[in-house]
């Protein structure tokens, strides 16, 4: 009884603390004075106390899960994209959050691979989808596998498997969603198993003079319309056509195919699908989907890689509409499912120092775990949102309260006097744009293709290898705090979904309502 009444309070108190200094006053600051009150501040630290005691671990069974993943998301680009999006909106940025900066449970996630200090997005892939570390390049595998050893990538013993098999092995649904090509390191993690994450088609494999016997490797394109995961994805959104279709053929926009083997696995994936399935190539027609008279959906939006937002491009979806035509696809599955979401050019923004389009793509990414929230239920949908590695970028110097992000600092230098940007990487392509041997020169940061300062020269800005933040909300979101290894994703959320090979809430629980399976 005693607790019955301290959380009724608690609750009177967060309502009235909510009425009182909402977030009209609390978070959506537009001068920067205001952030000189103590008032205010001593507020904020109030609404979020009441915020935490309000918010009760959450032991639900998840019937669904939603990994959001954001490739290269570092801590600073979220602090950045934050920002940025604030000041888009008209607000002091420092005071904006996310969507999903407003979970109440985060943690810190270990990136490294098993052999290399700062990973790629190949052997992270296999940690947070498969529960296992493995080396550098290679995907769905496990450290017994060196890059290009594809006869070794064959053996069932080397080869892991995903979340998304643990799912289908307790007869959920599955599916991806990527903006870049839908057989890229990320998504490859679900369902592929290769001794190189650039082995995307059979055109890839025939162009690497290292593999001794090309026969011994599986494209990834191919594993995903044949492989015992792929072929069962009932949701696969993103771009890549060119991995799909044979050399003779285009696709419907007039880009042309790379595959030598003469197949068109598209063609392949619309024919051997059970029940009604749908492909689509455009925004019109994701948009004009039936979803609930829709059994597989493949969307190929692009020969490559999505483009960028910023980029403007034409009958192109946005993450967020991916995301809610896979939901509505994957939600009529009445056991549930399990959906992977990569927002992939962050990463391709920040290797080429185009910092603008890094924070513009974490924006919309934010966007679509904001709908996500808003077409699922909290107490059984785990929504999971992280990164795979982090970036060089980084946010210095001491600019002034709501200085543009994207912008110059706004203080000079104290050695050469001269600007210098809020946004800097530690390497990157074209250094002499900034460091001629006549001295520094300051950015020039007009427009949305603007590259960003960097001293070390690199073809490409390299990854980074700090820890990456893990943000939970829904079922045994709780779990989620604290510093752990990326591996361990799979397995906390396996634990909260009751699938996989591991320990699980429903194996603490007598047979009842907790498990509906057993």
């Amino acid at each position: 009884m005693r607790v019955f009444w301290l959380t009724f309070l608690v609750q009177i108190a967060l309502c009235y603390c909510q009425y009182r200094y909402g977030p009209d006053r609390l978070w959506r600051i537009t001068n920067p004075n205001d952030l000189k009150s103590k008032e205010l501040w001593f507020h904020d630290g109030q609404r979020t106390l009441y915020d935490k005691l309000a918010t009760p671990p959450n032991q639900y069974v998840a019937k669904n899960i939603i990994f959001f993943l954001g490739d290269g998301m570092s801590v600073p680009t979220v602090t950045a994209s934050r920002i940025y999006e604030g000041q888009l909106r008209g607000i002091i940025g420092e005071r904006n959050r996310l969507s999903f900066e407003k979970f109440n449970y985060v943690g810190l996630s270990k990136t490294y691979c098993a052999d290399r200090q700062v990973p790629d997005s190949a052997c992270t892939a296999t940690a947070y989808l498969s529960g296992i570390k493995a080396n550098y390049v290679t995907v769905g595998v496990s450290a017994d596998v060196e890059v290009n050893q594809c006869a070794a990538a064959k053996l069932p013993e080397n080869r892991v498997s995903s979340i998304a098999s643990w799912a289908l092995r307790a007869r959920k649904s599955a599916g991806l969603v990527t903006t870049t090509r839908v057989t890229h390191a990320s998504p490859a993690g679900l369902y592929a198993h290769s001794a190189n994450r650039d082995f995307e088609s059979d055109a890839d494999i025939a162009a690497d003079t290292t593999v001794t016997n090309p026969a011994d490797c599986s494209d990834i394109a191919k594993q995903l319309i044949e492989g015992d995961i792929g072929k069962r994805l009932r949701v696969v959104l993103g771009g890549g056509t060119s991995k799909f279709l044979p050399t003779t053929s285009v696709d419907e926009n007039g880009n042309p195919g790379e595959r030598a083997d003469g197949r068109n696995l598209i063609n392949e994936w619309t024919s051997g699908k059970p029940g009604i399935s749908r492909y689509v190539y455009n925004r019109t027609g994701l948009l004009g989907t039936n979803l609930r008279r829709t059994d597989y959906l493949l969307g190929l939006f692009a020969p490559s890689h999505m483009p960028y937002s910023l980029d403007n491009p034409v009958n192109t979806p946005t993450l967020s509409e991916m995301t809610e035509a896979a939901i509505g696809v994957l939600s009529k599955d009445p056991n549930g499912f399990f959906l992977f979401v990569e927002g992939g050019r962050i990463d391709h923004a920040h290797h080429d120092t185009k910092a603008a389009k890094a924070l513009d793509e974490t924006v919309h990414f934010s966007n679509a775990v904001r709908r996500a929230l808003e077409l699922t239920n909290p107490w059984e949908t785990l929504i999971v949102v992280s990164a795979d590695h982090a970036h060089t970028m980084t946010i210095s110097g001491y600019p002034l309260i709501n200085n543009p992000i994207t912008g110059l600092n706004s203080e000079l230098s104290d050695v050469d006097g001269l600007p210098y940007a809020v946004l800097s990487y530690a390497n990157g392509p074209h250094p002499e744009l900034f460091y001629p041997s006549t001295g520094r020169i300051p950015p020039v940061l007009d427009g949305k293709d603007a590259l960003y300062p960097h001293p070390v020269p690199m073809t490409e800005e390299t990854h980074e290898g700090s820890d990456v933040a893990v943000y939970a909300n829904g079922p045994w979101a709780h779990l989620f705090t604290g510093v752990y290894e990326q591996s361990a994703l799979p397995h906390l959320m396996g634990y909260a979904a009751c699938i996989g090979p591991g320990i699980t809430f429903c194996d603490l629980q007598p047979k009842s309502r907790y498990n509906p399976l057993i």
